[in-house]
């Protein structure tokens, strides 16, 4: 597609991890929503463009117009970046990310108008600094990832918005308020070759009749309940409720679904071991009858995807990622209920340990998820 010859080209450098990716989506909705007739090119880094193409808004209409896959990392990378997104001339940027090396990688392309968290000692490079929340004693507010970037959609769009974004109180220990309306929910496309690679996998994988996904990994050891109680739960959902389960994982976390699918009596399948990926995940939690997962991407990708969670958090608070679905689909348990709302999980890693987190109340978690679906 040609950019229009003029200066409606707008840059959004997205985030590299796959669950602010989703979280991202209200905010990218809504700029294609507010700017109907601009150009809307994304920096993306490999894998993120993959598993948002073809995104759109409720009525139909693409959001991204280009899709630059770039790695802006290491001393060559801002340099690189730059080259792939110069010849757009593209007239403002929002950088959804954080870094030094993407503010960079947008200052070196020539982008006039560069807006961003003014995080990473790279606020010199923006050219509108937005300012995230600090408390008292100098450590980053907890604020929903998607309130953070629907506030930074907000910049964008309205010069006389206010940099500075609030805080929201801390009055229950599972979730707080976020900032995007009611109905601006995530959203995630699932495009033919989604469709087809799930496929792939089922035929592979043998899968047959009504599943259940377990995701017992997490970029973070600390994050991951314990491999037994995961094999112990495959076993809960095949015996009480017939579902065929699922083990997703990433490829290196292809041996820990094994050593669970090992462990488990019913033998839960392994999808990592059948050219399994972002895409076939969509379409199979899509799919699924409910997840449960840590606080890892595929739970962002689940419920973007409308499929039921029970979500497992330890020592990073859950008010972080608190996202735009309704309690009812989603049932978040803690390793510390007793810990006072005003307090924050990662503070208390050891209190707040996952594995703090009793089989018994998983199981009946997901029992009431199920029976009430």
């Amino acid at each position: 597609m040609t950019p229009p010859n003029n200066d409606n080209r707008v840059l959004l450098v997205l985030p590299s991890w796959v669950g602010d990716a989703c979280m991202v989506t209200p905010a990218l909705v809504h700029i294609r929503e507010s700017l109907p007739g601009a150009f809307i090119g994304a920096m993306a880094r490999p894998g993120i463009d993959r598993l948002l193409e073809g995104l759109d808004t409720p009525s139909g209409k693409p959001v991204i117009d280009e899709l630059h896959t770039v790695r802006p990392s290491g001393v060559m990378g801002p340099k690189h970046a730059a080259a792939r997104v110069r010849p757009r001339r593209y007239a403002r940027a929002l950088l959804f990310t954080g870094s030094f090396s993407t503010a960079l990688a947008v200052r070196v392309a020539g982008v006039p108008e560069r807006i961003g968290y003014d995080r990473d000692g790279r606020g010199f490079l923006l050219t509108r600094r937005l300012k995230p929340p600090r408390t008292d004693r100098g450590d980053w507010a907890v604020v929903p990832a998607v309130s953070y970037y629907w506030h930074a959609a907000r910049a964008l769009l309205d010069p006389h918005a206010p940099d500075s974004l609030d805080a929201p109180a801390l009055s229950d220990r599972t979730r707080v308020s976020i900032e995007p309306p009611p109905d601006a929910a995530m959203r995630l496309p699932i495009t033919h070759t989604d469709n087809a690679e799930a496929a792939a996998v089922r035929a592979s994988a043998g899968i047959q009749g009504p599943t259940a996904i377990l995701n017992p990994g997490g970029n973070n050891p600390a994050k991951r309940w314990p491999a037994d109680r995961f094999a112990a739960l495959a076993d809960h959902l095949a015996d009480r409720h017939g579902l065929t389960v699922l083990l997703n994982g990433s490829p290196a976390e292809a041996e820990l679904c094994r050593q669970i699918a090992a462990s488990a009596r019913t033998q839960p399948l392994v999808l990592p071991d059948h050219a399994h990926t972002l895409g076939s995940l969509k379409a199979l939690a899509r799919d699924a009858r409910i997840m449960v997962t840590n606080d890892t991407g595929p739970r962002h990708i689940a419920a973007a995807v409308g499929t039921p969670l029970v979500s497992l958090f330890g020592p990073t608070d859950p008010r972080w990622t608190t996202i735009p679905v309704p309690p009812e689909r989603e049932a978040i348990l803690v390793a510390d209920e007793t810990l006072p709302p005003d307090q924050v999980s990662n503070d208390h890693p050891q209190r707040c340990a996952i594995e703090h987190i009793p089989l018994d109340a998983v199981i009946a978690a997901t029992d009431g998820m199920l029976m009430g679906a």
